[in-house]
């Protein structure tokens, strides 16, 4: 048995944090489905981003794409879709032999619609349309524009993976835009228990801002510094262990149990941005420290290679909530606030898929002038 099923057995769902034309094609994904390592995949502007313009995978579709009067913004969707109706396909197997609970592919709205609640409703329904497949997951930001889109799109019965989630206050907002979404539903006597949403909360981002922060704090010496180095690669864990308290209070209440009656699923939440990017630190951190029941960890292919090789697995999410609480509180005596740092990382957040995007509509725009003018 590796390391993923072990982990399945704890109730986690392991899914891939990357998509690439040749892992389709060369039976690369189709291996890791069959050997039971992943159990959905995720994608987003940097991902794609990253296969577009930095491989040769995509040019042979380029090519006519480019001759067409189609838009640039208009060639990466054409192209993401063919990829994402791919890697659907080769999950479906998995997503129906687990009765809806996994095996799905997530496309991300176009980032620049992070503020704009209508512009992002209206890409979702068309991405929706257009992928066609009932294991597609829409990515929307948890943005304030977000929040509402939210709602609409799992009233219209479409499966929303919740992204850039990186404060517990944001996340109950989440959690409520999904119920609301389900009770639309029931009260247009239309059916709950085919949808799936999952709440994307991100991790090591937060250990990567804070984690500085407490570092100038120690050269300043005396017992801040001491206090700032104990708390250095805490903030990141005890957040989302936090977050996953709330979420079972919040997916045991009497208003989840009535639309549970309906046969609707809890909203689970999945950790993103769980590859370690301090070197002192283990490098499967973020995967061993959040196991538990109803969550998903999504993975980029290193840390997927290291936690097949070494992980461990063990209950880990909900060991020591009393100490997390603890670390947060200890950050706000150093005058670092959460509250202020969750904001930042998600303006941060917004920005970086934004300018990922904006690279890729760069890139395929140079190849289409290049093919213009040759």
């Amino acid at each position: 048995m590796n390391t993923t099923q072990k982990l399945l057995d704890a109730g986690q769902s392991v899914w891939y944090d990357n998509i690439q034309r040749s892992l389709l094609k060369n039976g690369e994904l189709t291996g890791m489905i069959q050997r039971g390592e992943i159990r959905g995949v995720t994608s987003n502007p940097s991902i794609f981003m990253n296969a577009i313009i930095k491989t040769k995978d995509y040019d042979l579709s380029l090519i006519p794409l480019v001759s067409s009067n189609m838009t640039p913004e208009e060639i990466f969707f054409a192209l993401a879709i063919e990829d994402i109706q791919e890697a659907a396909d080769l999950f479906l197997p998995l997503y129906l032999q687990s009765n809806s609970g996994d095996g799905y592919v997530s496309l991300e709205v176009n980032p620049y619609l992070a503020n704009d609640t209508v512009g992002t409703l209206e890409q979702v329904k068309q991405l929706w349309k257009r992928v066609n497949h009932p294991n597609l997951m829409v990515k929307i930001p948890a943005t304030k524009a977000g929040i509402p889109a939210i709602t609409e799109a799992i009233a219209a019965g479409i499966n929303v993976n919740v992204t850039l989630i990186f404060s517990l206050q944001r996340y109950a907002e989440v959690m409520d835009a999904y119920m609301k979404g389900l009770e639309k539903r029931v009260e247009n006597g239309l059916p709950v228990d085919t949808l799936a949403s999952v709440a994307s909360f991100f991790v090591s981002r937060v250990d990567t801002l804070i984690d500085p922060r407490l570092q100038e704090i120690f050269l300043t010496g005396g017992q801040r510094a001491k206090d700032a180095k104990a708390l250095q690669g805490k903030a990141a864990i005890a957040n989302a262990r936090l977050a996953y308290a709330d979420f079972k209070r919040t997916f045991s209440s009497q208003r989840f149990q009535k639309l549970e009656a309906k046969g609707a699923r809890v909203q689970r939440p999945l950790w993103a941005s769980t590859s370690t990017k301090n070197p002192d630190y283990r490098d499967v951190l973020y995967v061993e420290e959040l196991i538990g029941p109803d969550t998903v960890n999504t993975v980029p292919p290193q840390t997927l290679a290291a936690f097949l090789d070494h992980g461990q697995v063990r209950q880990s999410l909900a060991e020591d909530l009393a100490g997390a609480h603890q670390v947060l509180a200890d950050l706000e005596t150093l005058d670092i606030s959460m509250n202020t740092v969750t904001r930042e990382l998600e303006n941060q957040g917004v920005k970086s898929f934004s300018d990922a995007f904006s690279a890729l509509i760069e890139g395929i725009e140079k190849r289409r002038q290049a093919a213009v003018s040759g």
